[in-house]
């Protein structure tokens, strides 16, 4: 699954790749199901342990915009779920690309509802199995024109972001899928399960 990929995927190819994506995804959802979401109670997801850093909510929010824009918006030219979500989750007065930065933003912090959050995080994270079970491999190497569909669809616009355009562009499919919609959220999976170990709700 990269740049070296040439010519047509066997089936036998097809199908131990499609296991394989399969598999990680799986296995993703269900170590941040055990890790962090049975951990910690709702009312402390927007707790900062130390007095600093990101909290849960924060972390979840931004691993789930990358991962539906990733999908929805780059890969599959649609609407990303976000845009039927933004009620329930409290956002509706913040901007598109409120939450897509690393650094916590108070705003998306102090009016995100977090039980609505966490539905939201499970669609994103259905979505993209539904996805995965059903996808043309043959298109992994496909490039999309990222920048103009994470505007047009996402309202994520160049000014607002200009780093997360630059990342997106000139990325195909497959990048998308490893990174944003399985790598990114891994790489803050440790940060929340860090975070917590510093609330003192480790199990071990």
């Amino acid at each position: 699954m990269g740049p070296g990929v040439a010519g047509p995927i066997s089936d036998n190819a097809d199908m131990d790749l499609r296991t394989w994506i399969t598999a990680e995804h799986a296995s993703l959802g269900d170590r941040l199901r055990d890790s962090v979401l049975e951990r910690v109670p709702v009312e402390r997801w927007t707790e900062h342990a130390d007095g600093g850093g990101s909290c849960l909510a924060q972390l979840l929010v931004h691993v789930s915009l990358h991962a539906d824009l990733a999908l929805h918006a780059v890969v599959l030219a649609q609407a990303p779920l976000i845009e039927t979500w933004r009620d329930r989750l409290g956002l509706t007065h913040l901007g598109p690309h409120q939450g897509l930065p690393e650094a916590e933003d108070p705003e998306v912090v102090a009016s995100v509802q977090v039980d609505a959050l966490l539905d939201y995080a499970a669609a994103v994270h259905g979505a993209t199995a539904t996805w995965i079970t059903g996808a043309d491999l043959a298109q992994l190497d496909v490039v999309p024109d990222a920048s103009r569909r994470l505007a047009e669809l996402g309202g994520v616009e160049v000014d607002a972001v200009p780093w997360l355009h630059r990342m997106w562009s000139d990325k195909p499919v497959w990048w998308f899928v490893q990174w944003e919609c399985t790598g990114h959220v891994l790489n803050h999976l440790g940060e929340m399960v860090s975070l917590r170990n510093r609330m003192g709700l480790s199990p071990f």
